[in-house]
């Protein structure tokens, strides 16, 4: 890593990008000490091209030497009760080396722009409590909504 704290190159991925995937797993699988979960291998090449493709999902990386250091993954959520959509983060991080140089900002800005280009009434994400860095980042931000997130199997 080079000392520059100059902004890092924001991507969004397309079907052809299913490398770049791959270490945007890897960087998620590094961040969250979760291997298991965002195993790099765990999906086809096939099946990324076709997640990749698909206009309800975002996946942006954020590019340093070529190298991506932090990403994101989202999705368009349309809304019945007006017509309009939504932008949820699903997964947002930076390598441990690369954070506190706005890299996360900008990925944010960046689904932040698509968002207006697609109409979108607003972005949002969860935070886990405890995830102190995090809520920081998401409280200089937006605006802070305390909820309750249950998980339902699908049985």
């Amino acid at each position: 890593m080079s000392d520059n704290l100059s902004s890092a190159a924001i991507q969004q991925l397309s079907p052809a990008d299913t490398a770049l995937a791959r270490e945007l797993l890897g960087v998620f699988a590094a961040a969250f000490e979760d291997e298991t979960t965002y195993d790099p291998k765990a999906s086809s090449a096939g099946y990324l091209s076709k997640l990749l493709d698909r206009d309800h999902f975002i996946a942006l990386v954020a590019l340093v030497d070529g190298r991506v250091v932090g990403g994101l993954a989202a999705y368009e959520m349309e809304k019945l009760e007006q017509e309009r959509s939504e932008l949820y983060i699903y997964d947002l991080a930076v390598l441990e080396g690369y954070r506190r140089r706005h890299i996360a900002t900008q990925l944010i800005d960046s689904l932040r722009e698509i968002g207006v280009k697609r109409g979108a009434s607003t972005v949002f994400v969860q935070a886990d409590h405890g995830d102190d860095p995090a809520i920081a980042l998401y409280t200089g931000l937006g605006t802070r909504e305390d909820v309750l997130h249950f998980d339902i199997a699908p049985d």
